[in-house]
């Protein structure tokens, strides 16, 4: 649909209430798939890390990974979610080409874990996302498809498929629906899988990286007007960055209203968001649970985690993100906006471990707020993604501080290290960017600054220090901007008293 036929945003959310619901997968980190043997490395040659069990051969049996049952009651725990005492797996059915059983191993209407939530702050204020359910299951395969622009099916002249990945754990962690959020449901949305990220990466199962597929998310959304039933909604598959997640909330409020608009009907369905456009487009129809035939698995035993053992699961979580940035926040003596506004760039760990690496906490939220944030958000990058590490930004603001640079050469040197010349000190050695602190050179730069500026020479005699400024910056221009400014303040005075 053309976005010029498309109704403003604030119109649609003068008009409408959205529902936002997440369905969000997790891979775990654990060294072996679910259900078998077989090693779970990213980036491995195609169907090298695949076995008789994962491939779904006859007469091969699963057994159940004991990593990833804690691992996933670890995942319910810090979302204050129950831990069944019961629980089994079951069979899902349907056929897709990177599904090599035909079925997916998961669990249907017995989770492992329910009714839980998760608090999330979005412009001051605390939202509670509430979550269903968190299941474990395992991952499909992978298609790639070739020959065509878009590397989807469409227009492909082949279809290969790499089944490393069939089998290794997969947590799904599905909220209830989320209504009530207004025109800041694309925010909310974004906070929800940006906490979960940083929930799941404090635990230390998963490393969550959205760009490797071990953090997915897909976005359900419908609309209604007041007083009315909640919607028919879309599912939005496979959104892979937290930027994405708050555009495809955004684009399918704007595409559903504007049907809802011209007499039309929502048809539930799957569908896919575009990265370059941030529009969604038709998938398939979405299948209801009964499509899926569920059944027990036959070859795995229940689940029964023991309450003693879920409790000295419980003792041993590490410190949530929520109550760890309180912490931060009271170490780093900022207000709420302030910190609101580190966790809205998400750099909250970036400038942890800025300080960590021996910057003051002052300069790295200077950097990472400023101009990182800047650079990111003009290249539509996630700050996290920025080809920059906390430990180069540490020593940035050393070589800031012991003279080596000034602030405003400091970003050249940022402009280097971005594109790949080397960390701070390689980046400024190459570039020739080293603060010209030699007495001698400066003292000639002034003189003649001095000898082309004779009047302004006579005002600073007289005790008019403030018209330096002339004769700071004809230096500045003759150094190339890399003087110390005020050096060249205190020599010009001293030259002229």
């Amino acid at each position: 649909m053309s976005t010029s036929t498309l109704p403003s945003y604030d119109d649609v959310v003068a008009r409408y209430e959205p529902v936002i619901g997440l369905e969000t997968h997790v891979e775990l980190g654990t060294r072996t798939k679910m259900f078998c043997g077989c090693r779970t490395e990213f980036g491995a040659d195609p169907n090298t890390q695949v076995c008789p069990v994962c491939l779904g051969l006859p007469g091969s049996l699963p057994v159940a990974n004991a990593a990833a049952i804690e691992a996933t009651i670890r995942i319910g725990l810090a979302l204050n979610c129950d831990i069944a005492e019961w629980c089994r797996f079951a069979r899902k059915n349907y056929f897709y080409p990177d599904m090599p059983k035909n079925f997916q191993t998961s669990q249907y209407d017995e989770p492992l874990c329910g009714e839980g939530y998760l608090d999330v702050d979005v412009n001051g204020e605390t939202v509670r996302i509430p979550i269903e359910r968190v299941h474990l299951e395992e991952d499909t395969g992978k298609s790639l498809h070739v020959g065509g622009s878009t590397g989807r099916i469409h227009g492909a002249t082949e279809s290969l498929v790499d089944y490393n990945r069939a089998g290794i754990p997969l947590v799904e962690i599905v909220t209830k629906p989320v209504a009530g959020t207004g025109a800041l449901a694309p925010e909310v949305a974004r906070a929800y899988v940006t906490e979960l990220r940083d929930v799941i990466r404090s635990l230390g199962v998963s490393d969550v990286r959205m760009e490797q597929g071990s953090l997915r998310c897909d976005v359900n959304l419908s609309l209604n007007k007041a007083g009315e039933e909640w919607g028919t909604r879309s599912e939005t598959k496979n959104v892979n960055s937290l930027r994405s997640v708050e555009r495809a909330v955004r684009s399918e409020m704007l595409r559903q209203a504007s049907v809802l608009d011209e007499g039309g009907r929502i048809v539930q369905e799957t569908r896919h968001f575009h990265e370059d456009s941030g529009d969604t487009t038709s998938g398939r129809s979405k299948e209801t649970a009964t499509d899926y035939r569920y059944f027990p698995e036959p070859d795995l035993t229940p689940l029964a985690p023991d309450p003693a053992w879920v409790a000295e699961l419980k003792a041993a979580m590490p410190e949530l993100p929520r109550v760890h940035r309180k912490r931060l926040q009271a170490d780093w003596n900022i207000s709420d906006h302030d910190m609101a506004s580190i966790i809205n760039a998400g750099a909250t760990e970036l400038i942890e471990q800025t300080i960590a690496a021996g910057a003051s906490s002052e300069s790295a939220r200077k950097w990472w707020l400023g101009e990182l944030s800047r650079r990111a958000n003009e290249s539509g990058t996630e700050l996290s993604a920025m080809p920059i590490t906390p430990a180069q930004v540490a020593e940035l603001q050393s070589l800031v501080d012991g003279g080596k640079v000034t602030d405003k050469i400091a970003r050249s040197v940022i402009e280097g290290v971005l594109a790949g010349e080397g960390g701070p000190a390689e980046v400024v050695a190459s570039r020739g960017l080293e603060v010209v602190s030699d007495t001698g050179a400066l003292t000639a730069a002034i003189d003649e600054a001095i000898a082309a500026n004779p009047a302004v020479a006579e005002k600073i005699r007289g005790g008019n220090h403030a018209a330096a400024g002339v004769l700071i910056g004809a230096v500045m221009k003759a150094t190339k901007g890399q003087a110390d400014a005020k050096a060249v303040r205190e020599l010009v005075i001293a030259r002229l008293s």
